[in-house]
């Protein structure tokens, strides 16, 4: 079978940020005897930065307010200017960012970093940290001294870090001044990030403190190898029972239809989505948060996924298994689904060239009822600043407005492929190719785009058949779409014990599913769960909803 490079399995992370979504501390931190008041509920709320899209290049399919992205079939022939000045100001800014990549290059010898520096007009001294090392790295910057602090920070939302919040209230600029309502039309890209990501990044105590990495609607998302399957008999519109059968039929000798990885709960999000539970949480019309642990459908996908592993549908690892060696047997064909973010067809459409088609699944139905999606949190993580003087962050946030510039602009497409001619090329449809040293020298490897980024859109060099596909999926995914009530809001329990309790049901859950305890159990959890802190979970989060409402 083909092997798959650690560079193609990397890149394929780098595109989704992350394999595991787990919830940003921004919005999930509350005040404590020892800390800070970071609630929102009581407090003078910020206005959200006023929405305006920054010109971009005009799409070849036409976004939706519901949350379809904008499709490009071409690249653009003619780039727009996204900036009209040099932002900064020659200084030096240290930076820092999680990676996803290797490590780059030292300035002098990259030539990326200096066309960046040269464009930015500062010179950047970047900490890049890998994924593994980010919540050991980010415990020590939080415990140091203020001056410390680099001037700019991502705060990557797949670790919780302790007390973040009230870290950041402490620490970082009071951005409100800058960003909220129309004070953030001086930072015209900036203000092209979609509502959405900004609140679902959330407040503290009432103010901003941060600038969201906006993610589309569409989170995590079942990948399949689209061959494989529809041989096994997969159909436009799928019941569970087919999705089973289809499963059932895929699996054999070394190949299994299902992939998972450790930590995914054998892919319960896409199950339990399908069968229309709540994700993580839900909210009624009254205003009370139910938690998806305790609904009947939630207990249903779980039992669905079972009886699918029961049948041998899943990798035998699938417990076990790391995300980079799953992406590495999809790309191989050993298992013909998992499960990722949508953002991951960035790279799996290029990097399964000659190996598979791969397709995002359809939600099966359960009992006649249309499935649903998961609903991805709308802020990747989030950029904060340490406290300067005005002038200071004025520049800063500059800069950041540089990073953050669209689709279709010159400054995008420097910090997405570097400079012409030294790491990429153009393919006879005008798309940017990168070179040997561009995939080397890149915005994976020192990561620029999680510190500011503009909209996300669907684009593919050279296939305009996979964003046509990707936007007719969305148009019929993004309705159906389940959102986790709890983002942007806060919880004190779910602060001190949230993780906790989630290792707890997370455990238990794959347990079931790998045939190693019972339902009874999974019931006997729920109810730990809520007695050690799950109702009261509920109880917060609805007095923070209707604090924000």
């Amino acid at each position: 079978m083909p092997r798959m490079s650690r560079r193609t399995v990397l890149r394929t992370m780098a595109a989704t940020g992350a394999a595991a979504a787990v919830p940003s501390l921004l919005t999930a931190c509350s005040g404590s005897s020892s800390g800070g008041d970071v609630s929102n509920a009581g407090k003078k709320l910020a206005a959200w930065p006023e929405y305006k899209a920054a010109p971009g290049a005009k799409p070849d399919l036409a976004p939706t307010d519901s949350g379809v992205q904008a499709g490009y079939t071409s690249y653009p022939a003619d780039l727009t200017t996204a900036v009209k000045r040099t932002p900064g100001d020659g200084s030096t800014i240290r930076v820092m960012s999680v990676t996803f990549g290797t490590p780059p290059k030292p300035a002098a010898q990259n030539q990326y970093w200096r066309a960046v520096e040269k464009a930015l007009g500062v010179k950047i001294e970047f900490t890049v940290i890998p994924q593994a090392d980010y919540q050991k790295k980010m415990a020590t910057v939080m415990a140091g001294e203020a001056e410390a602090l680099p001037d700019i920070i991502n705060m990557f939302s797949g670790y919780v870090l302790p007390r973040e919040a009230q870290f950041v209230q402490k620490r970082a600029q009071d951005l409100t001044p800058y960003l909220s309502g129309a004070a953030i039309q001086d930072y015209p890209n900036l203000a092209g990030i979609p509502t959405p990501a900004w609140r679902d990044m959330g407040r503290i105590g009432g103010h901003l403190y941060g600038i969201p990495l906006e993610r589309p609607v569409t989170g995590s998302t079942l990948w399949l190898n689209q061959d494989m399957f529809a041989d096994a008999g997969m159909k436009d519109a799928w019941g569970s029972q087919d999705f089973a059968s289809v499963a059932k039929k895929a699996t054999h000798g070394k190949s299994f239809a299902l992939g998972a990885a450790k930590g995914s709960l054998f892919c319960n999000a896409i199950h339990s989505a399908a069968h229309r539970s709540p994700q993580g949480w839900g909210i009624d019309k009254e205003g009370t948060f139910l938690p998806n642990y305790t609904d009947e459908r939630y207990k249903a996908a779980v039992a669905f996924q079972s009886q699918l592993r029961k049948n041998g549908s899943y990798h035998p690892d699938a417990t076990s298994m790391s995300s980079p060696d799953l992406t590495t047997l999809f790309l191989n064909g050993t298992v013909g689904s998992m499960q990722n973010g949508f953002g991951a067809y960035t790279s799996l459409y290029p990097d399964s060239k000659g190996l598979l088609t791969p397709a995002p699944a359809v939600p099966y139905s359960v009992d006649g009822t249309p499935g649903g999606a998961v609903a991805a949190r709308r802020s990747f993580g989030y950029t904060i600043l340490k406290k300067a003087k005005k002038e200071r962050i004025e520049m800063l946030l500059r800069v950041l407005d540089y990073l953050a510039a669209p689709f279709g602009s010159k400054e995008w497409e420097l910090l997405q492929y570097g400079v012409e001619g030294v790491h990429f090329t153009r393919a006879k449809d005008g798309s940017p190719q990168r070179n040997a040293l561009g995939e080397v020298e890149n915005i994976t490897n020192l990561p620029f785009r999680y510190l500011a980024e503009g909209p996300q859109v669907l684009f593919v060099a050279g296939r305009p058949e996979a964003v046509r596909a990707l936007h007719a999926w969305q148009q019929k995914v993004v309705p159906v779409t389940i959102r986790n009530a709890s983002f942007g809001l806060v919880s004190r329990t779910d602060v001190a014990q949230g993780a906790t309790l989630r290792a707890l049901m997370d455990d238990t859950v794959t347990a079931v599913v790998a045939g190693r305890s019972s339902m009874a159990d999974l019931d006997a959890a729920v109810k730990k769960w809520r007695s050690q802190g799950g109702d009261r979970m509920a109880e917060e989060f609805a007095k923070e909803h209707a604090a924000n409402s």
